[in-house]
């Protein structure tokens, strides 16, 4: 990802003005998406005149790059949480969905309006295959490493892990998204996660011909 973030803002009440239109514009975006959100409704939440977003960012694509790049290193260290030695095949699978999970729980507005641009900006579509990267190659080693144990004999360990995250992603999106997320078990999310995790990458049966 090649965006820069915009420099410290010189004094505390712009931080401040900043922080709440971001606070805001997170808030619209969970409701409605970043396709349907608009300056005004972003402006309007915050309490603030729609000048002021303007202050900050020349854009809502604007505001969205520097997300992207905000949480971009929070969403790698939570993936690599399954791929600590010595876990049993459970615990990988438990680790890998919670970890998946909370990402989209804390950087929900974030990862709702990346996968929403990516649909109709090749920018953002790039910022989307790079976010879904990491957790693509961390699953991908730890298929082949079930493998080695004779787990998943004939899967193709890179398919099953796009077929993975991509699961994850549409059902956390499901899930979150659309203003309901304070109303989520994400116990029973995780669980329900792990279970599907486990179930596809350590099992001994060879593929159906």
């Amino acid at each position: 990802m090649t965006v820069s973030p915009r420099e410290q803002l010189p004094t505390a009440r712009g931080r401040q003005t900043q922080a709440a239109i971001d606070a805001a514009a997170r808030d619209v975006i969970a409701r409605k998406g970043i396709l349907a959100t608009t300056i005004a409704d972003i402006a309007s939440e915050a309490g603030r005149s729609t000048a002021s977003f303007y202050n900050y960012y020349d854009s809502k694509e604007a505001m969205v790059r520097e997300w992207a790049l905000r949480f971009r290193d929070e969403a790698r260290d939570r993936a690599r949480a399954g791929a600590e030695p010595g876990l049993s095949g459970w615990e990988r699978s438990y680790e890998a969905a919670a970890a998946h999970w909370q990402t989209y729980r804390h950087r929900l507005a974030e990862i709702i309006s990346v996968y929403q641009l990516a649909m109709v900006n090749e920018d953002f579509a790039r910022y989307w295959a790079e976010i879904c990267e990491l957790p693509i190659g961390l699953i991908t080693d730890m298929v082949k490493h079930a493998q080695r144990q004779g787990f998943c004999p004939d899967d193709d360990p890179h398919l099953t892990a796009v077929a993975l995250v991509s699961t994850l992603n549409q059902f956390c999106y499901t899930q979150l998204s659309g203003g309901n997320a304070a109303d989520v078990d994400d116990q029973a999310c995780v669980t329900t996660l792990a279970n599907i995790f486990y179930r596809t990458i350590y099992h001994k049966e060879s593929a159906r011909p």
